[in-house]
């Protein structure tokens, strides 16, 4: 007699291949949610808010620069500003240009983004190297008060006054000085800085390098990323600043581009030398108004996308390492 034995019921033959196969211990593991391929649905909806968020921008933009190519009378027949060109004039940039305070205001401004831009990085890669290297002579006090200036300021008219005292009211230097230096900035470096290899700064000491020569040939060109992004960010803060020149400076020969625009834009006061223009009927005083704001854009339009592939390095390297 021959005895049987029994097969569980959920049991499969040897050749059978409908039964579920356990993974592989070397397939790759499954991609989490957010990695996972967007639909159609997905990319659609995101490319409608896209665009909308691209039209919300660039439509008041190019209302404000068609405006300022239009002739007095396109402007009058649209009631104000003007959507769809009919023709193209540079009668208010050539107005603009061709003399008086506007020019000499973005001259100003030119000159002060300049020497501002120079005199702030100079200062804020000097101290953030101090700062980034331990050994040096009180670098923890100094990071502490630096950290505290942050949190606590002295206030408008302390500041005022001590400007005043120093006898740097109607100058250009009040437009630098009160705000030359950025704490933030400044972290931000020495964080960058404190992230590069502390062998090569060793080696080049070994060398016989010092301080000067290991910040110009070796932290520097390995810190453009973050340099060319601290660099715009003070560009486009003097470039943009009105307050300082608004409280520290009287005549009215020596106030930059921003202040000019205010005047014009805010206040409807006339730049000197173009009133008459206005008066007779040559140029309109929106086509004007709309020009100054081009003028004020422009640089820092231009500028940006040249530095953008260096924000995304610049930024979270320096804001995370250290």
């Amino acid at each position: 007699m021959t005895a049987v034995l029994d097969t569980p019921a959920d049991d499969k033959p040897a050749g059978d291949t409908s039964a579920a196969k356990k993974p592989s211990p070397w397939a790759a593991p499954p991609r989490p949610t957010w990695e996972e391929e967007p639909s159609k649905a997905g990319l659609a909806s995101k490319g409608l808010v896209l665009g909308i968020a691209c039209f919300a921008i660039l439509f008041p933009l190019w209302i404000v620069i068609v405006t300022s190519l239009q002739s007095k009378k396109t402007i009058d027949e649209a009631g104000g500003l003007v959507v769809i060109p009919k023709g193209i004039t540079f009668i208010a940039y050539q107005e603009l240009l061709s003399g008086g305070q506007v020019q000499r205001a973005a001259l100003v401004s030119i000159g002060v983004t300049l020497v501002g831009t120079l005199f702030s990085m100079t200062v804020s890669v000097l101290c953030a190297y101090g700062l980034s290297r331990s050994g040096s002579l009180g670098h923890r006090w100094i990071l502490m008060t630096l950290l505290a200036t942050m949190f606590f300021g002295a206030g408008l008219i302390p500041t005022y006054l001590l400007v005043q005292a120093l006898g740097l009211t109607d100058t250009y230097l009040a437009l630098i000085l009160p705000s030359a230096v950025s704490v933030f900035n400044i972290l931000v470096l020495r964080s960058f800085f404190m992230g590069i290899s502390p062998e090569l700064i060793d080696s080049a000491r070994i060398d016989g390098a010092g301080d000067w020569r290991i910040l110009w040939k070796i932290v520097m060109p390995l810190s453009r990323a973050v340099l060319a992004v601290i660099a715009l960010f003070y560009a486009v803060g003097y470039w943009s600043a009105w307050f300082n020149a608004s409280i520290y400076l009287t005549d009215q020969d020596m106030m930059p581009l921003q202040n000019v625009m205010i005047q014009l834009v805010q206040k409807q006061e006339r730049p000197v030398g173009l009133a008459a223009q206005v008066n007779t009927g040559q140029l309109s005083s929106l086509a004007l108004q709309m020009a100054v704001m081009v003028m004020a854009l422009l640089p820092v339009a231009v500028l940006s996308p040249f530095v953008q592939k260096h924000f995304k390095k610049g930024m979270l390297t320096g804001a995370v390492k250290g």
